[in-house]
């Protein structure tokens, strides 16, 4: 594969169709985005693969939800990783890049030799649609199950959705040509839809009595959709990653006999929405008490987002519900103030 061609792959989502079957699904590459995503935090490896792992399902499902705004994804656990959330904001306009960010918090001292999706702990994996401010948000939660956060999307697409669905992922840092080492990350996406809504007053067959697709697909699409999870089970890691294999040449190593049709590819880059009128409005909900506990010697409160690493500051007479400062800058009258006033 030519440089050229490489290049093109970088940071892209190829959406294609399996034309022997009703199976549909997705190619993502995560080159610059991911490197932006991790290059900012020193994580831990185990903690780094969780958040590559995460941002690949949301390049993968961002695309395949009719979204007009951001979609979210958010596991929860009790262990030595607490958090790790990233979100999807869909194309601006035609031709537009979808954005992706992506962080995790963690306690380091808690961190051992387990693999990285037993540090998680007990908790859930949450799905979060964002329609625009007027609407309210879709939330569907799944428990934290199966040995990885693609286990636990595709529990979410079966049992909330019905949906069978089937993440292969990868991520690993490169080094070309002499090149400083950086991280690249590639996975596929398959998903199938159901004849008919399936109904299992018994719970499903899966882990904690959760559905899985042998519970929802019957018959000649049963059939279509293990030949396709088998096709993909001979997928290699580098094929996965790139850039010597292209997404439509992995397709037609992998299922040439199932007629794979691609669509127009999805540019992705790396985005976050934060700015000071949001920081600020996140910080109205404190006292001025509060807001003088995270006040500096200085005379400022900082606060930096953990998405992309920007640094704010302001003045803290303008933060909290008992600001001194209006929106417009000007200053509101100072309670001591008045009754010294009131007084006279």
């Amino acid at each position: 594969m030519s440089k050229i061609n490489q290049i093109a792959w970088d940071d892209t989502v190829l959406p294609f169709q399996l034309d022997r079957s009703s199976i549909r699904g997705r190619v993502a590459r995560l080159d610059g985005v991911l490197d932006h995503i991790l290059s900012r935090h020193d994580y831990p490896a185990p903690v780094a693969a969780l958040v590559a792992e995460l941002a690949l399902l949301t390049a993968l499902i961002g695309p395949t939800i009719k979204l007009r705004w951001k979609l979210s994804l958010q596991v929860r656990g009790n262990g030595a990783v607490r958090t790790i959330a990233a979100d999807y904001y869909a194309p601006e306009g035609e031709g537009s890049p979808a954005r992706i960010r992506a962080w995790a918090s963690f306690d380091e001292d808690r961190l051992d030799d387990r693999p990285p999706f037993e540090q998680i702990g007990e908790g859930y994996f949450a799905i979060l649609i964002h329609q625009g401010t007027d609407m309210q948000p879709y939330q569907g939660i799944t428990p934290l199950s199966g040995g990885s956060l693609s286990a636990c999307a595709q529990t979410y697409f079966a049992q909330s959705e019905q949906l069978p669905t089937r993440f292969e992922l990868a991520s690993g840092r490169s080094q070309i040509s002499g090149e400083d080492e950086y991280w690249r990350a590639g996975g596929m996406m398959l998903q199938t839809l159901p004849a008919q809504p399936v109904t299992n007053s018994e719970g499903g067959s899966g882990e904690d009595g959760l559905m899985e697709a042998a519970d929802i697909l019957q018959g000649g699409e049963s059939e279509d959709w293990s030949r396709a999870n088998l096709l993909l089970d001979t997928v290699e890691t580098l094929e996965l990653i790139g850039p010597t294999v292209g997404p439509t040449d992995l397709l037609l190593r992998l299922f040439h006999e199932e007629t794979p049709r691609v669509f127009d590819a999805q540019r992705v880059e790396f985005g976050c929405s934060c700015n000071s009128d949001r920081v600020r409005d996140t910080l109205s909900i404190y006292s001025a008490k509060d807001i003088g506990h995270m006040t500096t010697d200085a005379g400022i409160v900082t606060a930096d987002c953990q998405f992309c690493g920007a640094h704010y500051e302001f003045d803290p007479n303008s933060l909290g519900f008992e600001a001194t400062v209006d929106t417009d800058g000007e200053p509101l009258p100072d309670s001591d103030d008045a009754s010294d006033k009131a007084a006279e």
